[in-house]
């Protein structure tokens, strides 16, 4: 199952809670529904961080733990989704957000010369934009692949229980 493959690799509920950043939801953290490893709360999860993850601003690990809290989601997959957005990568994930805002408003795509504040003010219009349009886009692909991906590996566990039973029961006919 899925499960094993996230639980190994996704922090734990005290690691989050410990966390200075996220002390301000104290109580709420305990919810067990925001630690389920399932289906719905890891695709969910997924949309939730990939969505936060393009959104251009700072903390954005703010809006992932809300809507993750409200949804009732994941929580550490969406917070760790929103790691795929960091210094090394905010220039070419924000640029491309920029340039797919631009050219669905219509506007000039104008390479910064060089980059400044004021230059930034202009283009934040369709800096949001593309941002949420990829991250919706990106955040629905990414839940849609997500719950096929589970959805595959249930239906493999499946074949190989039933083909353990068939070699079990192959084995007690011969007896």
């Amino acid at each position: 199952m899925p499960k094993h493959l996230f639980r190994k690799h996704l922090p734990s509920a005290d690691r989050i809670r410990q966390s200075k950043s996220l002390g301000l939801f104290g109580e709420i953290l305990g919810d067990p529904g925001l630690w389920h490893l399932n289906r719905r709360s890891l695709s969910g999860a997924v949309f939730i961080g990939t969505v936060a993850a393009l959104l251009p601003m700072p903390f954005q690990m703010l809006p992932a733990t809300l809507l993750a809290i409200y949804f009732k989601c994941n929580l550490p997959l969406s917070l760790a989704i929103v790691w795929l957005t960091n210094p090394f990568t905010y220039v070419p994930v924000f640029y491309f957000t920029y340039r797919v805002g631009a050219r669905l408003l219509d506007m000039p795509v104008t390479p910064p010369h060089p980059v400044s504040f004021a230059w930034l003010a202009e283009q934040m219009i369709p800096l949001w934009v593309g941002s949420l349009l990829c991250g919706v886009l990106f955040g629905l692909a990414g839940m849609v692949i997500t719950r096929l991906l589970w959805r595959l590996a249930v239906v493999r566990s499946w074949k190989q229980r039933r083909q353990l039973r068939l070699k079990i029961r192959k084995q007690n006919v011969r007896k």
